[in-house]
């Protein structure tokens, strides 16, 4: 079994430190779904860069998917890279500060935008604290790998999605930089996607897929090939926003569907080494959510070729957020948290009384409708935006909300066992 790697203090990971991000990013998740859904005729009209669009697409990347992530980098980080957090009294201020940021950021960006700054600049504080902190802590890593390679170009990235967004800001409220406003915007999407969370699930699905598969003896070269590829397109893509070039967009969108596609053929090379034959429900969503995100990325780069994709950016965003980032996220989760308690009340025990078995703190089998009514949800939400359905819109996204309260609920019970 994994073990948790002690801290500079010579104890384990104080689990309230990821705990408090994944707890606060529940009640981030629901507030935006709740808000996308008083903001379907907004969707439905293609206006995306409104205060109620904004508000609702920030507290679910800000407060719920950077949150998580933030939390689950406390903890798998040591794991990952076999050295303890630099700092654990650091972190907690760290998360006070990008919690009060990234709240008062999402009620001004609905509420009053043009004074949205101040409240921009308290959560890149609070960003720049977290990149601080995993930059101390790689830095203190014996052996640096590929691994460590992918992790830094998403903290890399994660910092420059927010100075980009923090000049958007400032553009609009002064009229600087104006004339590169939109290609400034569609930097700033394509770094806080595909930059730093793709990235950040690439590395850590090096690591947590041969962990939940129970996978040996597999090779890490194709690791190699992916980040070369995935990354200049990446840097591709950028280039074609400035210089306005269809054909230098549609090639950063080749190069980055090479190296995601072969990211999916070295998952599959590492699945094929497992001893686990019957792979647990919700890690199997996780899997499936890395094929959603290759079948995206064919997509982006089809319409890119034909010239309509910016057309179909908006429900292709859609679902790169949903399909692949967040049911990434959700899937591993449902492994993470459950592992991060049993170890935390549990593992000390061992031997000296009874304790539950840890595939007992959460129930896999109520994965599958969760996963189900998500995919359902969001599916029936991108074809609603794409013939501009408002009847299929609000049971569509009714039902998203709903799958993703049961999908709270279920990861905080396990807090109670």
């Amino acid at each position: 079994m994994l073990k948790l790697i002690p801290s500079q203090s010579g104890n384990e990971t104080n689990i309230k430190l990821p705990f408090l991000f994944i707890f606060l990013s529940m009640v981030s998740l629901m507030a935006s779904q709740i808000l996308l859904l008083f903001q379907g005729d907004f969707l439905l009209n293609g206006q995306f860069r409104v205060p109620g669009i904004w508000s609702a697409a920030h507290l679910f990347i800000l407060g719920w998917a950077l949150m998580i992530a933030m939390g689950a980098m406390y903890q798998l980080v040591p794991v990952a890279f076999l050295t303890p957090i630099w700092n654990e009294k650091f972190g907690f201020i760290q998360f006070g500060v990008t919690a009060i940021g990234t709240f008062s950021f999402a009620h001004f960006l609905f509420h009053d935008p043009q004074h949205a700054l101040i409240p921009g600049i308290i959560t890149l504080i609070g960003i720049l604290m977290f990149v601080f902190q995993m930059g101390m802590t790689l830095r203190k890593q014996a052996k640096p790998n590929i691994l460590t390679l992918y992790v830094g170009t998403a903290l890399i990235s994660l910092f420059l999605t927010i100075v980009l967004g923090i000049t958007m800001l400032y553009s609009m409220k002064t009229g600087a930089a104006a004339d590169h406003y939109l290609a400034i915007f569609k930097s700033h999407l394509m770094l806080g996607t595909t930059g730093w969370f793709t990235m950040l699930i690439f590395g850590f699905s090096y690591k947590m897929v041969p962990m939940f598969s129970l996978s040996h003896g597999y090779s890490m070269k194709p690791a190699n090939f992916v980040y070369p590829f995935y990354a200049g397109g990446l840097i591709v893509a950028i280039v074609s926003f400035f210089i306005k070039s269809q054909g230098a967009l549609t090639i950063g969108l080749l190069l980055q569907l090479i190296g995601f596609g072969i990211f999916i053929y070295h998952i599959s090379l590492i699945l094929k080494k497992r001893v686990k034959k019957k792979l647990d429900r919700s890690f199997s969503f996780a899997l499936i959510a890395i094929l959603s995100g290759g079948l995206i990325h064919l997509a982006a780069f089809i319409t890119a070729l034909f010239g309509v994709f910016q057309s179909a950016v908006g429900p292709l965003m859609l679902l790169y957020l949903f399909l692949w980032i967040a049911f990434s996220i959700i899937g591993y989760l449902y492994k993470i948290v459950p592992f991060l308690w049993w170890t935390a009340k549990y593992s000390k025990e061992i031997g000296k009384k009874e304790v539950p078995a840890l595939k007992d703190m959460v129930n896999d089998r109520n994965a599958t409708p969760v996963f189900v009514c998500l995919v359902l949800g969001i599916l029936g939400v991108a074809v609603a935006i794409i013939i501009g359905s408002h009847a299929l819109f609000i049971p569509s996204q009714l039902l998203f909300t709903l799958a993703c309260f049961m999908f709270c609920f279920a990861i905080a019970k396990v807090v109670t066992k």
